[in-house]
């Protein structure tokens, strides 16, 4: 799990020091956020909830119909690092085909735990659709542990909720789906996730809940080719849990990419990606 992992030591030899390769990822984030504020009417700081870090970054496409398609990306950074701040940046392609993006705050560790940090995405997704009434499709996207996240929102039990969404796809990139593997690293640290905890809220143990709540969900689960082992092996196991309970599910194996190049790649029209998530959302 230790981001030296992410490459062999003849890799790792050409590659910059840990610390360095989070503050390059952060800074490619911050850059093509700092574009898509550029290019796309905004709504900063909409509060989904009462607690300080709920809230939402909303990016607008300049001219736009009526009824527009609506992406709600959350964010990676193991549950602990990374905010709604940087969580701009896939706007840059999307406003330019109409398309609205929805970055979510939600409260990282050590201030929030996982119990909250999945109750809050729910409710962010709740606070959209009641917000926008205008959506031609809803989709979800994340990363990592913001991968997590949205399949937790496709694992939702909507009956305890105001509304049922109608997520169309999900764009599941480089996550964790079984949180039992971190329990014993120090990504667990800030966390301090119990077994009982991390059984609730992995995503491979609620198959059954997800083909429930979003059966007609076109999901996409996409996996660089460079990273590490262990995030590979979920990635390949969701998937074929997913295929095998009959859900509409593809793997994508990302070529050329990394844990985090990955995503920060969706900034380029032309990334093979964002190729493949416009067709799904346009």
């Amino acid at each position: 799990w230790e981001l030296e992992k992410q490459y062999s030591p003849s890799q790792w030899s050409h590659r910059m020091a840990a610390d360095d390769v989070i503050k390059a990822h952060v800074a490619a984030l911050k850059s093509g956020t700092e574009k898509a504020r550029s290019v796309a009417q905004m709504l900063l700081d909409v509060p989904y909830g009462d607690g300080e870090g709920e809230k939402l970054d909303v990016y607008v496409p300049n001219s736009s119909s009526p009824d527009v398609p609506l992406v709600i990306y959350i964010h990676g950074g193991y549950w602990q690092f990374l905010s709604k701040e940087e969580s701009g940046f896939m706007a840059v392609p999307l406003v330019q085909k109409g398309v609205v993006v929805v970055a979510v705050g939600y409260s990282i560790a050590p201030k929030g735990n996982m119990d909250l940090m999945v109750a809050q995405v729910r409710r962010s997704v709740v606070s959209v659709i009641q917000q926008y009434s205008h959506i031609s499709g809803l989709y979800l996207c994340g990363h990592s542990a913001g991968a997590h996240l949205a399949a937790m929102v496709l694992s939702t039990d909507w009956s305890e909720y105001s509304v049922m969404p109608q997520i169309k796809g999900a764009f599941l990139v480089s996550g964790i789906y079984d949180l039992l593997p971190i329990l014993s690293t120090y990504v667990n640290e800030p966390l301090k996730m119990t077994e009982e905890v991390a059984l609730r809220n992995s995503p491979s143990r609620l198959v059954p809940q997800l083909k429930a709540s979003s059966s007609a969900c076109e999901i996409v689960i996409a996996v660089g080719q460079n990273d590490s082992p262990e995030f590979r092996k979920q990635s390949d196991d969701y998937f074929k849990s997913l295929e095998t309970a009959g859900l509409k599910v593809t793997l994508e194996d990302i070529p050329n990419t990394d844990h985090f190049n990955i995503i920060e790649q969706l900034v380029d029209e032309n990334y093979h990606l964002t190729q493949v998530r416009s067709v799904e959302t346009i």
